[in-house]
């Protein structure tokens, strides 16, 4: 009887994965004969789509969820873990493959739905999920935490289920590479930690390799990134930098952390597509180096309401869908709205109706990396504190599609952290020590604390329980109060500043962390605004100042732009209103640029080429707008030929290799004050000679005719899906997102970070919000491309042009607002 009873469900298994082939590979031809809408929907404020209604294991009540015009879902739930079941079911729906993939990734299961060229990167992963106690993890967010996440990931799984039987419901990805999504697990929320935006490891292993080089490199290391405080970087006691392998430990450190990169090598699909041609997908670089965000929040004494206005937008790496997702929250003790991440349950970025809050990284360093000596007679031991201590090892089982046993493979720890990378053969290892891997240190988790408080008081007590990573965070709130706070788990390094390797035999251990209290924050400041942009923003005359948090920030353009704004605006006597804060988010002057042409203001050239481009750039205000044929070529000349030849002049030939591709900020520094380097004579001669090259790089790319150059004909903006590079033509047109001529630059309050070999946008502001503080309803909004992550969706695109021009939608709040903006309405009840 048994046996009758498997054979019927082996049956029935194999129908059921016949039937998921079927009808997601039909889901896959609709999307590519149907295509996708390429602006917003067409229906109207009052017209509704059809209802819907899904019953959801673990609702204790039925909910309603009202999806307005733009894709934004508002959930009413009868109690308050159920808006988390809602959340994360309606998440789901919205952004399924993206959540699966994100969960994956971080779990090292990818070798298992796409095969074994995925086996190293899933070691690498799980190298780095957080493997301590899980009653402390829990309890290091807040009383709830576990029974947040645990609703939450109710809610996927009710929509995972759904999927399961129904395939029709899966999104297109499922069927391109043949698989299902998996069930989650509570604990998957908090133990993933590679997406928190980590810093400073690859930057220790460059400049270890700049001081190898002695006296060339060290001046390279200047030129190749900012230091503030000023600093001058030591060699730790007992490190030989030369014996760091660069590229093998970085290579190392990026399978542990990077996003997926999907190529035809390692990615086989399931699904039939056209031959057509089919570039692989270029790659970004370093996909951290561009990142950075904007915020601020000013006092209703300088505003044109009377009431505070916040405004914040991160900036992250572009791609479609989007890394945002907005959502609305409302249940008993619970009314909050804004944007965070889809695999994350609750808000990171908005209000709950009584406080507004955004958030900036703040720049603290939070890694290091470690260099042991291995027992020659045992690669397994290290040498710690005049002994052989054992390296704790795992052993991995990794299933592996196609394979009928998982795969075993080893992972090994020191004190300090998971091995990236061992050479016994050269007996030495190398660690990461990252407080990301701490208890409590979950990306953003944190925010499940801040968004339920009430006052400065609560909002302070929660970031001062923030971990990861550093986020400087504006507060306002409806009774006309404003502050900042940054947070973070800042390590105390007693002996060494964090800017190198060290050795991991025991002289360089971490003595704890910083008491949040250490860190300086305003509350009501005179001045009656805060700016943050991710510079160093701890006051000089502060004590925090002198105790190592940070010395590796973003540049400081963008903050000194934001601060002539508010400061001139402030001088004239004039107030703030809600589009002064979306025209400044949307800024595209370069100070940078202005200081360097402050340096051509009176050059003269007799060669005919180099005179073109003096005319063109002595004219020009530095504002980088896309139809600007001079923000052309400055981009071009300053990114490329300028550079190089003032990282050449700076740290000689030898040098410039290790310092490229050089920051910008210590290059117009070397330009301003070329005394010591060079002369006035000389530096001037280096920028007329660099002219020509660029000028002949934009002829080759856009034509002889200066008068048709334009610098969005290269900056160009486009959102490019993670499986782009391994799809046709056809189908490549249905995943990714515009391709449209971009404004600003890297350096310009709308950031807007491109890639050096074809100008392409890689990052830049993911959402941008401006709260008007009280009056809610008249808060603004926008996501970028869309809410949705299915292409079949009116909603995956529908908001990239709105964000392309500058422009917002409403983030309606009240429940009379909603109603008048809701195109679909989902009721949610309560299942077994």
């Amino acid at each position: 009887m048994k046996r009758t009873n498997l054979r019927r469900a082996s049956r029935r298994s194999l129908g059921q994965r016949h039937s998921f082939r079927a009808v997601a590979l039909a889901s896959l031809t609709a999307l590519m004969l149907a295509g996708c809408a390429s602006g917003p929907p067409d229906a109207q404020p009052g017209t509704t789509r059809p209802s819907s209604s899904f019953a959801v294991p673990g609702l204790e009540k039925p909910a309603e969820v009202l999806v307005d015009r733009w894709g934004v879902p508002h959930l009413y739930a009868g109690t308050l873990y159920d808006a988390f079941v809602a959340q994360g079911f309606i998440a789901a729906r919205d952004r399924l493959w993206q959540m699966d993939l994100w969960r994956k990734r971080g779990l090292g299961e990818m070798a298992k739905d796409f095969g074994p060229a995925w086996v190293e990167n899933d070691r690498a992963a799980r190298a780095v999920l957080y493997r301590g106690d899980m009653y402390r993890e829990w309890l290091a967010y807040g009383s709830d935490a576990k029974r947040v996440a645990e609703a939450f990931t109710a809610g996927v799984n009710a929509y995972v289920a759904q999927v399961r039987a129904k395939p029709s419901l899966l999104p297109p990805e499922f069927a391109l590479l043949g698989y299902q999504p998996a069930t989650w697990s509570p604990e998957d929320v908090v133990r993933i930690r590679h997406h928190g935006l980590t810093l400073n490891f690859t930057s220790e292993i460059d400049r270890a390799r700049a001081f190898c080089a002695g006296g060339p490199g060290i001046k390279a290391d200047w030129l190749r990134r900012e230091l503030d405080p000023p600093i001058n970087p030591r060699v730790p006691q007992g490190l030989d930098p030369c014996t760091i392998p660069t590229a093998e430990l970085r290579a190392a450190y990026m399978r542990a952390t990077e996003a997926p990169q999907f190529s035809k090598t390692n990615t086989r699909l399931a699904a039939p597509v056209a031959s057509l041609p089919n570039p692989q997908q270029p790659s970004q670089g370093d996909p951290t180096a561009g990142y950075g965000s904007n915020n601020w929040v000013i006092s209703p004494k300088l505003t044109s309401t009377g009431r505070p206005i916040l405004a914040n937008d991160p900036h992250r790496a572009h791609g479609a869908p989007s890394l945002r997702y907005m959502a609305h929250l409302s249940a008993p003790g619970m009314d909050v709205i804004g944007a965070g991440e889809p695999f994350l349950p609750g808000i990171s970025i908005g209000h709950n109706g009584t406080i507004a809050f955004g958030l900036t990284r703040f720049y603290m360093d939070q890694e290091d990396l470690y260099v042991y000596q291995l027992n020659p007679r045992n690669p397994n031991e290290y040498r710690y504190q005049g002994r052989w201590e054992p390296m704790v090892r795992v052993t991995e089982r990794i299933a592996v599609k196609g394979e009928s046993a998982p795969r075993e493979v080893i992972n090994t720890f020191t004190r300090h952290g998971p091995v990236l990378l061992s050479e016994p053969g050269k007996r030495r290892a190398f660690a990461l020590r990252a407080a990301w891997l701490e208890p409590g240190m979950a990306p953003y988790f944190g925010s499940m604390d801040y968004m339920r408080a009430r006052n400065w008081d609560q909002f302070r007590a929660a970031m001062n329980r923030w971990g990861a990573p550093g986020e400087n965070q504006v507060y306002a709130d409806s009774s006309g109060n404003v502050g900042w706070i940054p947070g973070g788990l800042t390590p105390i390094r007693p002996n060494w500043d964090g800017l190198m390797p060290v050795p991991g035999d025991g002289r360089y251990e971490w003595s704890g962390f910083r008491n949040g209290d250490e860190l300086p924050s305003e509350f009501n400041p005179a001045r009656g605004y805060v700016v943050t942009a991710n510079e160093n923003n701890i006051p000089p005359d502060h004590p925090a100042a002198k105790k190592g948090v940070g010395y590796e920030w973003s540049d400081a353009a963008r903050a000194r732009r934001l601060k002539e704004l508010f400061a001139s605006k402030v001088a004239a006597g004039s107030r703030f209103s809600l589009e002064d804060s979306q025209r400044m988010q949307n800024d595209i002057v370069a100070t940078p640029a202005q200081r360097v042409l402050k340096l051509l203001s009176g050059l003269r050239s007799d060669d005919a080429q180099t005179a073109a481009a003096l005319r063109m750039l002595q004219g020009w205000d530095g504002t980088m707008d896309r139809d600007s044929a001079a923000a052309a070529l400055y981009e071009v000349w300053s990114s490329k030929p300028l550079r190089a030849a003032v990282l050449k002049a700076g740290a000689g030939d030898a040098g410039a290799a290790l310092a490229a591709p050089g920051d910008n900020t210590r290059m117009v520094l070397l330009l301003e004050n070329p005394f010591g380097w060079v002369t006035n004579e000389q530096r001037d001669a280096l920028l007329l000679k660099t002219l020509p090259a660029a000028m002949q790089e934009l002829s080759a790319k856009l034509g002889p005719d200066p008068a048709t150059w334009k610098w969005g004909a290269l900056h160009r903006a486009e959102f490019r899906h993670p499986l782009g590079g391994v799809v046709d033509a056809s189908l490549r047109g249905k995943l990714d997102v515009g391709d449209w001529p971009m404004s600003g630059s890297s350096f310009t309050p709308m950031a807007a970070t491109y890639r050096a070999s074809d100008y392409k946008l890689t990052s830049g502001a993911s959402f941008r919000m401006v709260l008007d503080v009280g009056n809610w309803d008249a808060s603004r909004v926008i996501n970028a491309p869309g809410q949705s992550g299915n292409p079949e969706s009116p909603n995956y695109r529908d908001l990239a042009p709105l964000w392309l021009e500058g422009k917002y939608v409403p983030l309606v709040y009240s429940r009379a607002t909603v109603e008048k903006e809701t195109l679909e309405r989902i009721q949610l009840t309560p299942a077994r």
